[in-house]
């Protein structure tokens, strides 16, 4: 419930404002009712319509032959890995790449695979270094077997790595004989800060992930995009991993209106939001914020004594992430108003004024 909190002398509504991550994002009325009116079938034998539908849309809409649709997008990744490579292999990722930091290590425990790392500023290595990593035709190293890149990059606050050097990238692969793997979980927000079309990104690499249920709103889901070959090994990799599912129609339905035009469009509020946020804050003694990387619906906070900034805003409400030691992450999504940002705001105001709070939750006001 509600209780009252004191801003500077006056009392004020206790709010409560998730900005941990956009997973929170609910399906909306519309996907709920197209849940309910799904056609059913044993998608293992490819009989349920609604995801025949949800993998032609998904792959027509990235310009793929094909697209298989899969329960998250740490499958995704992995399953996209496998159907790349080889056990013993090696691929090429950013060194904070998610799919390195944040896939439980699925990667060597599951695929045999070993990984290279490439450092990348903006969440893309240089392409220089990415040509430099791959391995020459040697039998003392294992074959490079696969690239892979992030767009946008979570770990450096939903950046957008510009699209030429993905660009360069894509095109040393080919001149290499290497594939590219895109994580792509957060593509559209990637498309709408660049005003571009999905296929304008997922056309530099053979393979895209895409989250369904991220900013998106679907309860679950991802799809994997590729040629047709590529969708064929991934089938039996996703089953081996336990992904073959069967009455999938209810989470398709909500999958195919994810990926509406309309339902996309609705990141720009929380990019705005984010922006909201981020200029907001910044203009805070103590709290600073590269305003230029803010490119999506992250926002990045450096605040000396982060954990305990963060601790004190739980009691107001406000909960959010400590990346690191001096570094709180802000997530938008579109379960967060302008008012609710405003309030955070007003909320990290008070904090680095008057010090850490306690007892709010607890209602010792």
């Amino acid at each position: 419930m509600p209780v009252c909190i004191t801003f500077s002398g006056e009392m004020e509504t206790f709010m409560r404002v998730d900005l941990r991550r956009d997973t929170i994002t609910l399906p909306t009325e519309e996907m709920k009712e197209a849940a309910f009116r799904a056609e059913l079938g044993d998608s293992v034998y490819g009989e349920d319509s609604a995801q025949r539908k949800l993998e032609e849309y998904a792959a027509a809409k990235t310009g793929k032959e094909g697209a298989l649709f899969v329960p998250s997008g740490t499958m995704g990744n992995l399953v996209s890995l496998l159907s790349h490579t080889g056990r013993g292999d090696e691929i090429i990722v950013e060194e904070n790449a998610h799919i390195r930091t944040s896939e439980t290590g699925g990667v060597g425990f599951v695929g045999g695979l070993m990984i290279k790392t490439v450092h990348g500023e903006n969440g893309i290595p240089d392409p220089v270094d990415v040509e430099r990593a791959i391995r020459r035709d040697d039998i003392h190293y294992p074959k490079t077997s696969l690239i892979c890149v992030e767009i946008p990059h979570h770990r450096y606050g939903g950046i957008v790595p510009p699209i030429e050097a993905l660009a360069a990238i894509s095109g040393l692969a080919r001149k290499r004989g290497v594939p590219v793997h895109m994580d792509g979980a957060r593509i559209f927000n990637a498309c709408v800060y660049l005003g571009v079309a999905v296929q304008e990104l997922a056309v530099h690499a053979d393979s895209v992930m895409i989250s369904l249920s991220k900013g998106l709103g679907a309860p679950v889901g991802s799809v994997i995009c590729g040629d047709s070959a590529f969708i064929e090994r991934a089938k039996r990799h996703r089953k081996m991993l336990g992904g073959g599912m069967r009455q999938t129609g209810w989470l398709c339905a909500c999958g195919l209106i994810a990926l509406s035009d309309e339902n996309i469009a609705l990141l720009e509020k929380d990019h705005e939001n984010a922006r909201l946020l981020a200029e907001g804050i910044d203009t805070l003694e103590g709290v600073s914020v590269d305003i230029d990387k803010t490119h999506t619906n992250y926002v990045l906070a450096q605040v000396k004594s982060a954990g305990q900034v963060l601790q004190s805003l739980e009691q107001y409400g406000v909960f959010a992430t400590l990346s690191k030691e001096d570094e709180i992450r802000f997530v938008t999504s579109r379960e967060v108003s302008r008012d609710d940002i405003r309030y955070t705001v007003q909320c990290i105001a008070e904090i680095l004024k008057n010090g850490p709070v306690s007892g709010l939750m607890g209602g010792s006001l």
